[in-house]
């Protein structure tokens, strides 16, 4: 039995943060029924390239593992009496339009209650529901632009650096979603009562601020680039290798310290006193220490040293990682509409002893289960074809 398997959710999300949020919940057991515009382009679940031999984008592929999926156009009155009969089944809703566009639907929480008071409703967005910026569009990087984050990220010379990886919408965004639904969904174990969740992915950012944030509220110096322990101002950094790589230090502390030192080959250096005196010759040294050896030779050598000092590894090396490919963060799924076809996706990140996650396919081409569902419901194959034009 899965941890969430008698959790069902109907998910009107696009892009990245709402589809990551609902393929966790699904992997962990939740029954996701996708419910999308045949009309409307979706940029993630058009990213190519397509799998080989499939309908599929590999996004879309990985984002719609364990869901179900519908078309339904929602500016048609069949389509929202079709979506009322489905919330008395799927007791979840969670949305990622601007504020507003759902009441406009008539699709709205204050709503959908009236049909069942035990409805959980998350709504995902940007700026979250109030404040100046409510219905104001933005991506990852303008919520991590505007959260002050990146006034202290990247370096003095070159100014903010972007991952290839959506903070704002995939930590903040997706992880606060899925938090937030968890907590509802015990709230109403509890008490009987759905209630309505704004998650914004600015907000989520905001928080993010660690320890230098904690400082600057209470009244210090506000961080800035490469000035603060943990982005750069230390000896905690990535740093160049012989062959153009890159090492990643994060020797802190005194005794991690110290066996960075015994490997690097300044032992004399083991006692950290240097770190008061001369920080700055400490971490030149470290640079052009590390540019005398390879990234394999520097691996080798710290293999055995318990010091936080990792290589930078691409995708490809990552993919090949013994630790990672331990804790099964690439697993084998298959693939719908193939023949005994798998293909590899991230996994899901949280272990359990008792309800592992399960991979029970990969995504469907948007709208597979339309005429399934909706049939299911009572409609003729007319009417379908009615609601989704």
């Amino acid at each position: 039995m899965s941890a969430l398997t008698d959790v069902k959710i109907l998910d009107f999300t696009t892009l990245l943060p709402g589809p990551y949020a609902t393929m966790m919940l699904a992997d962990l057991g939740a029954d996701v029924l996708k419910v999308s515009s045949k009309d409307r382009y979706d940029l993630v679940t058009h990213w190519p390239p397509k799998i080989e031999g499939s309908d599929t984008c590999a996004a879309a592929a990985w984002l719609g593992r364990g869901k179900k999926t519908i078309y339904l156009n929602l500016k048609k009155q069949s389509a929202i009496d079709a979506v009322k009969k489905l919330i008395m089944e799927y007791d979840i809703v969670f949305e990622q339009f601007r504020p507003g566009v759902m009441k406009k639907l008539g699709l709205d929480y204050e709503t959908l209650k009236k049909i069942n008071p035990a409805l959980i409703y998350c709504s995902l967005t940007g700026y979250g529901q109030t404040g100046p910026l409510a219905d104001r569009a933005g991506h990852d990087i303008n919520y991590l632009a505007r959260s002050g984050l990146m006034a202290s990220a990247g370096r003095k010379e070159t100014g903010p650096v972007l991952y290839d990886m959506q903070i704002a919408d995939v930590a903040a965004g997706s992880m606060n979603s899925v938090i937030g639904i968890l907590a509802a969904l015990h709230y109403r174990s509890q008490t009987g009562k759905g209630q309505y969740v704004d998650v914004s992915m600015l907000d989520g950012v905001a928080a993010f601020h660690g320890m230098d944030g904690a400082s600057f509220l209470s009244g210090a110096p506000a961080p800035a680039r490469e000035t603060q322990v943990l982005n750069g101002g230390g000896i905690y950094d990535f740093y160049e290798t012989a062959d153009g790589e890159y090492m990643s230090v994060g020797s802190l502390e005194p005794k991690f310290f110290a066996k960075l030192c015994q490997g690097i080959g300044y032992p004399e250096w083991a006692d950290g006193e240097v770190l008061k005196t001369d920080l700055k010759l400490v971490k030149e040294s470290f640079r052009k220490k590390f540019k005398e050896k390879t990234k394999s030779e520097w691996t080798e050598i710290f293999a055995s040293l318990d010091a936080c000092v990792e290589p930078v590894l691409s995708l490809e090396e990552a993919q090949n990682d013994p630790h990672l490919c331990a804790r099964d963060m690439w697993p084998e799924v298959s693939l719908p509409q193939t023949e005994n076809s798998m293909i590899t996706q991230m996994g899901c990140p949280i272990k359990f002893s008792e309800s592992a996650p399960t991979y029970r396919h990969a995504g469907y081409p948007e709208g597979w289960h339309t005429d399934a569902i909706l049939s299911s419901l009572g409609y003729s194959k007319q009417e379908i074809a009615d609601m989704i034009s």
